[in-house]
């Protein structure tokens, strides 16, 4: 899809983040907007600053893992906007914790949205899209759908089940010549708000040597990209019809290094957590000698 002009576009999670990025740069190539969120007021405010590139804008408070109204959503852009050209699939949510620590309803937590969120906006959304004579379905896994981390195997679990279903597919719609194309996007970190607004277990502690606080400012000073230049390359992506985009320096890194050791890459992350993790304890341990020789 080359030309976004005039086409329609839906995007979930367009309250912050990338999604607002997306839905700002979309109305800037012209492209008329169903927006939904699960946060009114930042879906508010996001309709708001698009309203000067004279578009259409319909928005909608949406859980995505609610699969009635996903459908029903769907439905309503079409009746709203006479077609829809694309769906991109952003919303996401974060959850960190062991997996002996974490409980079952943390992972369907993570599922549903994560996961489940993306099949039904893809599932809602494909005859549509194919009735509208061109389109495309945009999802958004990430770095952490092509490497494993510890700590966070609910979310990776999540994110490989995006990038397997999308990869399947986009082959699914080439063998039958589809008129619809997919990309599977594989964001590095982004400076969003997804590092503080993680579902966090009290079981990561012990391997972090930190507590929650820290551990996630410790996460969110990894992100290197912002979530403009991260739209940027997505739509550059949906214009060259890519079947996935890796985002930023850290994501290509990432992939170089699982594609030269696809399994020693494991012992790199370990030995780096426990470095740090060591780092965090000998800190908090001088910090805890210097409050009791001035108690």
């Amino acid at each position: 899809m080359k030309d976004l002009a005039n086409k329609v576009a839906a995007v979930t999670g367009a309250g912050s983040g990338i999604g607002r990025a997306l839905t700002i740069q979309l109305a800037q190539h012209g492209c008329h907007l169903a927006l939904s969120d699960v946060n009114e007021k930042g879906l508010q405010e996001t309709a708001d600053l698009i309203s000067q590139y004279g578009v259409k804008v319909t928005t909608q408070k949406l859980n995505v893992a609610d699969k009635d109204a996903f459908y029903a959503w769907a439905d309503q852009v079409v009746a709203d906007h006479g077609r829809v050209n694309l769906i991109f699939n952003n919303a996401g949510v974060a959850l960190a914790g062991t997996i002996q620590g974490l409980n079952i309803e943390d992972y369907e937590w993570v599922m549903d949205i994560n996961f489940y969120g993306v099949l039904y906006g893809t599932k809602a959304f494909l005859p549509h899209l194919e009735a509208s004579g061109e389109g495309h379905v945009v999802n958004i896994s990430s770095i952490f759908g092509v490497a494993a981390q510890p700590l966070m195997s609910g979310y990776n679990a999540s994110k490989f089940a995006v990038k397997g279903f999308t990869e399947s597919l986009r082959q699914e719609l080439d063998i039958t010549r589809s008129c619809v194309s997919a990309t599977v996007v594989h964001p590095g970190g982004i400076k969003t708000n997804i590092a503080q607004s993680t579902r966090y277990s009290n079981s990561a502690d012990a391997v972090t040597g930190t507590d929650e606080a820290e551990s996630k400012q410790e996460f969110e000073d990894l992100f290197l990209t912002t979530p403009e230049t991260a739209a940027r390359f997505i739509i550059k992506a949906v214009k060259k019809n890519k079947r996935r985009a890796l985002i930023g320096p850290d994501a290509w890194v990432n992939d170089f290094l699982i594609r030269m050791f696809p399994a020693g890459y494991q012992k790199v992350v370990v030995k780096a957590i426990e470095w740090k993790a060591n780092q965090n304890r000998k800190r908090k341990a001088k910090l805890q000698k210097e409050k009791e020789k001035h108690a």
